[in-house]
């Protein structure tokens, strides 16, 4: 069996893994993906982008590649689109209109729900099954769609989880896994290292190369570089995060932690506009679908200071955090890679 694959993003590509584990090894990868799965049309380093500013610079790059995965899909049994929206939702209506007769798997869907919800009918009439790894979210869609709740995937691939709180006085920092938004954090994590009388860890993306550190992260004499996230997160008492699904990593394992999000100011301003959100961060969004309160703190563009951060840390009710990290867990388990590879065999023999 051929599946054409459309996983642009690092945090897919985590999932797309676990999500390969499961599906039978006949199954072959084509497509765009992380080159440890196969053989990918291009190399992922050169799709990562941030915010709206930088993806309007690539447009011309974007339609060239979504043309070629329309050419590619004539010869798959079906296809599967993981998350980036912008680029997997136009190139799902391109392929049913060229092959109505093809299957197309969306997972990880869409966040249609918090903004341009016009966005549900199409998704409905265009794709064949929708994954949803959101709860709340099927609730959005009309009672008739395609749509399945398959459980969050990152319960899939932590192993352990904390149980209790930690006195280990260490203390973790995760300014991302773009290079703009490492830039524009590190230097205020710094500043708050000084304050905290704690061992700081820095946890830095794998493919990150020892001239990448020194260019992005600058010197880090004060922080031990580490890569392993979900055991970091395990051994630390505390984190300070950038937006993203580290957000939700670090709920799940239950570490307390505070989001700390700089973006250009263009693509705040943009994102404002368009996102009817009350938080950014994932599980915050989830808590506040679940009941209705943020997890964790949140601190945008100019409260982005050490000062806020440290008097943020200083007031945290840990004790309550852990206990509704636990809740969190349970609201969003139910075997996410099994249940989607189920969907993709059991189609294929239809």
């Amino acid at each position: 069996m051929k599946l054409l694959v459309s996983a642009l993003e690092h945090s897919a590509n985590i999932h797309l893994k676990a999500l390969k584990q499961e599906l039978n090894p006949d199954i072959e990868f084509l497509g765009i993906f992380d080159k440890e799965l196969g053989n990918p049309i291009i190399d992922l380093s050169s799709l990562a982008i941030m915010g709206f500013v930088d993806a309007i610079k690539k447009l011309r790059f974007f339609f060239k590649l979504n043309a070629q995965m329309v050419d590619l899909a004539k010869d798959v049994d079906k296809i599967l689109l993981m998350d980036s929206s912008g680029f997997n939702l136009p190139l799902a209506k391109k392929i049913r209109k060229k092959y109505p007769d093809k299957e197309i798997i969306y997972y990880i869907l869409p966040q249609a729900w918090a903004w341009k919800q016009k966005r549900i009918p199409v998704l409905e009439k265009t794709i064949t099954h929708l994954a949803s790894i959101l709860p709340f979210e099927k609730s959005y869609y009309s009672q008739n769609a395609p749509i399945t709740y398959v459980g969050h995937p990152l319960l899939d691939e932590i192993k352990e989880f904390k149980e209790t709180l930690s006195n280990t006085n260490k203390i973790a920092f995760m300014p991302g896994s773009r290079r703009g938004e490492i830039k524009k954090l590190m230097p205020v994590f710094k500043e708050l290292e000084k304050k905290l009388d704690c061992e700081a860890y820095i946890i830095v993306p794998k493919q990150f190369t020892k001239e990448d550190i020194k260019e992005v992260y600058g010197t880090l004499t004060k922080f031990k570089i580490v890569h392993d996230a979900h055991q970091t997160l395990r051994e630390c008492d505390f984190a300070f995060i950038c937006s993203g699904t580290a957000t939700l990593e670090a709920a799940l394992i239950g570490i307390p932690f505070i989001l700390s999000y700089i973006a250009k100011p263009l693509d705040y301003f943009i994102a404002s506009r368009l996102v009817k959100l009350d938080y950014i961060g994932l599980s915050n969004i989830m808590f506040d679908k679940f009941k209705g309160e943020a997890l964790h703190p949140e601190f945008i563009q100019d409260e982005v200071t050490a000062e806020n951060l440290l008097a943020a840390y200083q007031k945290f009710d840990r004790e309550k955090f852990l206990n509704n990290s636990k809740e969190l867990r349970k609201y969003l388990s139910h075997g996410s890679s099994k249940t989607v590879a189920s969907i993709i065999e059991e189609k294929n023999e239809n």
